[in-house]
């Protein structure tokens, strides 16, 4: 039984989970960086905790600061919401060794997913379709260059952790190469604490089409059939439909 949850979140993301943990009787934890103190998730907790600066590498992604605000507040779960540390396997891995509930995919799954060079290689081995790119990261400018004159123009950047379209530039040729490489590469580092990126063929007008499963650790799973989230800004889902039409 959950009686103290912290939620390694922020805003809307913790609103949510605070709302289902009062619902349940659950008493919540809130860390938060120096810039919001004052935000409603911090209001809203019965507990708050404060673990860093503004910089996200230093507080929403600082896993020892986490850790002692868990300790500090004597929480006996972790909801990690999404983005941050959500699809992190060392931090559920710490999380779990303290002693303290995860609330999330156990680390082995979100190794194989939650990374996305890792996911490709699943479902390579699976034998599943893939967009043409990278067998794995791309470290360097000329190996980023090889796979780009392979595939051809226009190439998508991608960072292999974390989502909502951070970490991500589609590169129209050689010449913006260079420079939308080291962007995605920073703003990757910055959301996910991650520089790994990727490249993959650019589609220019692609069905994005999701289904969602969930599945619990006595083996129990259910689909939640399939959505549209075709409809996107900056690589970003404004809107999903279910079901999905032809």
């Amino acid at each position: 039984m959950i009686r103290k949850l912290l939620i390694a979140n922020r805003g809307e993301i913790a609103l949510r989970i605070q709302r289902a943990a009062r619902e349940m009787g659950i008493q919540t934890v809130a860390v938060h960086s120096t810039a919001d103190a004052d935000a409603m998730h911090v209001r809203m907790a019965d507990t708050a905790i404060c673990i860093g600066p503004p910089s996200a590498a230093q507080s929403y992604l600082n896993i020892p600061s986490i850790m002692a605000a868990a300790e500090i507040s004597h929480a006996d779960a972790i909801h990690p919401g999404y983005g941050f540390l959500s699809e992190n396997a060392k931090f559920a891995e710490i999380v779990i060794d303290h002693g303290i509930t995860w609330i999330g995919p156990n680390p082995e799954h979100i190794r194989t997913m939650g990374d996305k060079v890792e996911a490709k290689r699943t479902a390579a081995k699976l034998g599943l379709p893939l967009v043409p790119g990278s067998d794995g990261p791309v470290e360097t400018l000329e190996e980023a260059r090889a796979v780009a004159a392979t595939i051809g123009y226009p190439v998508l950047v991608k960072a292999a952790s974390g989502g909502g379209g951070r970490g991500m530039k589609v590169v129209p040729d050689e010449d913006a190469l260079e420079s939308l490489i080291a962007q995605a590469r920073a703003e990757a580092k910055a959301a996910f604490g991650d520089a790994t990126v990727y490249i993959e063929k650019y589609l220019s007008e692609p069905r994005h089409i999701e289904f969602q499963v969930f599945g619990d650790r006595h083996g129990n799973a259910v689909h939640l059939g399939e959505r549209d989230c075709s409809l996107q800004r900056r690589h970003q889902k404004v809107l999903e439909e279910a079901l999905s039409l032809p």
